[in-house]
């Protein structure tokens, strides 16, 4: 009684904000299997805990198991510094449905006192068999001033190389820098597979990427009232070049916008995907899983 004379005296501001930190309730279940293509898994549990109050003996193994409950069987848990990507290799080792890249963000690379010996650990992350991608890497004009984007670019050069040579997918962090990204791309010669994480371009920007052969990977923000121009850009990639993601803990799809993500709420922004191109649901979550196989290879 007194919890429902609580929320009934609250104003919607102090239920929202008492809310925020509440993980939602799951969606409903998708009607065939996909993967997150890109969470941190690490910040999460860290963080904000497990969806459901799952297993804090293992919140790993908790959060895997919830998102499976709707369809998410696979995960790609994505480093952003060298403690990061150390935990995303060991923890892509221990867990079946979990796969891991190694970086550093574009907004680390600045901040770090000794940026070569940094990027040699990354590569001898890299080399490790159940880590499948380089990134998150690129360029980041919005945090990062004029005073760190040599050091950035230098880092971006550097996981290009890397990729390469060990022949893995590059993903890329792509904020307010579209044209630079394309220009280092062009200049370091692209690796066979390159994923634009979060991609944030509009139409015109998703179809130069598309032309190039690169995937690009759409997360909760593609369900934003205001994202109408993403919506466009969603529109005009192939279903065999586009990717799903959570970013979790962030990027929160609508309708919860606001509170904790993780990689349980995938069936929002698929099934918002699919109605934004028009692609019957099945069908798109179908192409989705095969192209996370084609991107990251066999779990």
């Amino acid at each position: 009684m007194l919890a429902a004379m609580t929320e009934q005296n609250e104003s919607r501001k102090q239920r929202a904000a008492r809310r925020a930190g509440e993980f939602p309730p799951a969606p409903e279940p998708l009607p065939r299997p996909v993967l997150d293509s890109h969470t941190h898994l690490d910040i999460t549990v860290s963080e904000v805990g497990v969806p459901g109050g799952g297993s804090a003996e293992d919140p790993v193994a908790a959060a895997i198991e919830v998102a499976a409950g709707v369809g998410v069987d696979r995960l790609v848990q994505v480093g952003v510094d060298l403690d990061s990507s150390r935990w995303s290799a060991d923890v892509a080792d221990k867990y079946a449905p979990v796969l891991a890249t190694v970086a550093l963000h574009p907004n680390e690379a600045p901040r770090v006192a000794d940026l070569d010996e940094a990027l040699r650990e990354i590569e001898a992350l890299a080399a490790r068999d159940r880590v499948r991608g380089v990134g998150e890497t690129g360029m980041d004009f919005f945090r990062t001033g004029d005073e760190g984007r040599a050091a950035q670019e230098e880092s971006f050069r550097a996981h290009i190389a890397i990729a390469k040579r060990y022949d893995k997918a590059l993903v890329i962090h792509d904020r307010d820098a579209h044209a630079d990204v394309l220009r280092i791309l062009d200049d370091e010669g692209a690796p066979d597979t390159v994923v634009l994480h979060c991609f944030s371009g509009d139409a015109e920007f998703a179809a130069e990427c598309v032309r190039r052969g690169y995937l690009l990977s759409f997360a909760g923000t593609v369900t934003f009232g205001s994202a109408a121009a993403l919506r466009e850009a969603a529109a005009v990639t192939p279903i065999d070049q586009l990717l799903v993601e959570t970013d979790a803990p962030y990027l929160t799809p609508m309708p919860h916008r606001g509170r904790p993500n993780a990689s349980y709420l995938i069936p929002l922004t698929v099934r918002s995907l699919a109605a934004t191109t028009g692609t019957d649901l099945d069908e798109l979550c179908a192409a989705i899983s095969a192209t996370g196989d084609r991107v990251f290879g066999p779990w």
